[in-house]
């Protein structure tokens, strides 16, 4: 039994523009018209040889198959299907015809000559805001992803209205991210299938030019394609991208923004190539100053020892941390004050630049930030085999060094020294 109230409203773009139907094989015309397939070709039959909505001249009868539109269809009708047979769906249901809109909007984005992208893109950003579900089905929607990604290599960057088109566009796919189960595709359509890396080019643009919010979604769009080095390696190659990414983790930043930033850095930073680049752009320094802030979370602590630790192991990111001796003093500061992880790192780096490194100046600076006394606790503590390793090679590197190390080590407690 047919419920009488199910209201079913089917979009107009559906509709071929000669039966009025919808369409079952929608192809194009030259003119830009979709109609269904065989409407079109008994028009083309009678000897017609104009556009049945236009009434343009055709210059040929040739017809392309919409493909974009007959997946919205058949995703348009897979819905109606469902609430048609589920005993439990609610009368006249929103949900319905909210999709029937956001597919009239994905399918307006494919038009490169309509005026209402704007407006769809925001309607896109809303329905995603709006729900898991509709998040998940936004993801499912085949195409969807890869026209996202199209508008984003296709706006002039120099009309502000683009800038704004941009940051809707770059939301939109923040949005999905969660959802997408193969990001292999969405590093591909971002990387290489533009080229030029025109979409990179568009990300850059909201992270220099867009809000607070835009700006963290473009970190969190790159951060999920750099999923190997070779993504990590061109994500990094982009002129600019970097350096951009090392302005928004200073202290005075937003600190949803700082930590978005942050683990994009992480995201790329493990290549050589990258690692020097970060040292050569002044990072030790950036990071240093966001160590020593005050008020900094656990998460985003982690995440900066983690940097420091990722270029204490190349040569020349030691040599920046030796020459910067608040750096060494912050970095054993965090030690036992954060968390395991975050104690991991900052030894790690202690280790390589005091250790490895036998770098007389950061020796200087862990002495006198007391870290001594934090390495003696660390010892006696429940810490792991590996970093109670890297603090026994400490302890007997300044043992070694000279007593002059242990003397200036100004404490009233009194310690069980392990040698």
């Amino acid at each position: 039994m047919v419920r009488d109230d199910l209201y079913i409203t089917v979009p107009s773009f559906f509709r071929c523009p000669i039966s009025l139907d919808v369409m079952k094989s929608p192809v194009s015309l030259c003119t830009g018209v979709t109609y269904d397939r065989s409407s079109i070709q008994r028009w083309l039959d009678d000897g017609n040889n104009t556009c049945p909505a236009t009434m343009q001249i055709l210059h040929n009868k040739e017809f392309v198959p919409n493909r974009t539109l007959q997946r919205l269809i058949q995703i348009w009708s897979d819905s109606v299907r469902h609430r048609v047979d589920s005993s439990e769906s609610p009368p006249a249901t929103e949900s319905v015809l909210a999709r029937d809109q956001l597919l009239a909007a994905i399918n307006d984005l494919e038009d490169s000559r309509s005026e209402n992208r704007f407006d769809s893109v925001s309607k896109i950003v809303s329905f995603a805001q709006d729900s898991e579900e509709n998040r998940d089905f936004l993801a499912r929607t085949e195409g969807f992803v890869p026209v996202l990604v199209g508008l984003l290599g296709n706006v002039d960057s120099r009309v502000q209205r683009s800038i704004e088109f941009l940051e809707l566009v770059v939301k939109a796919l923040d949005l999905v991210l969660s959802k997408l189960e193969n990001r292999e595709e969405l590093k591909i359509l971002m990387l290489k299938s533009q080229g030029q890396g025109q979409s990179i080019d568009s990300v850059l643009l909201v992270l220099q030019q867009g809000s607070c919010e835009s700006r963290i979604a473009s970190a969190r769009v790159l951060k999920s394609i750099a999923i190997d080095a070779e993504s990590k390696l061109l994500i990094a190659e982009k002129e600019g991208l970097v350096s951009e990414l090392l302005k928004l983790i200073t202290p005075d930043k937003d600190p949803n923004l700082i930590e978005n930033a942050l683990s994009c850095l992480v995201a790329i930073s493990t290549p050589k190539r990258n690692k020097a680049k970060l040292v050569h752009l002044g990072a030790v320094k950036v990071l240093s100053k966001l160590l020593s802030a005050s008020n900094l979370s656990v998460s985003v602590a982690e995440k900066v020892l983690k940097l420091i630790e990722t270029m204490s192991s190349t040569k020349e990111g030691r040599a920046q941390i030796c020459e910067e001796a608040e750096c060494v003093a912050a970095i054993v500061n965090k030690v036992l004050k954060v968390s395991s992880v975050a104690t991991e790192h900052a030894v790690t780096t202690l280790w390589s630049v005091c250790y490895l490194f036998r770098d007389q100046k950061a020796q200087e600076a862990v002495t006198k930030a007391n870290g001594l006394t934090k390495i003696l606790l660390l010892m006696q503590s429940n810490c792991t085999p590996q970093v109670r390793q890297m603090s026994s090679d400490l302890l007997k590197i300044f043992r070694v060094n000279s007593k002059s190390c242990l003397s200036s080590y100004d404490t009233k407690t009194t310690h069980i020294m392990p040698f």
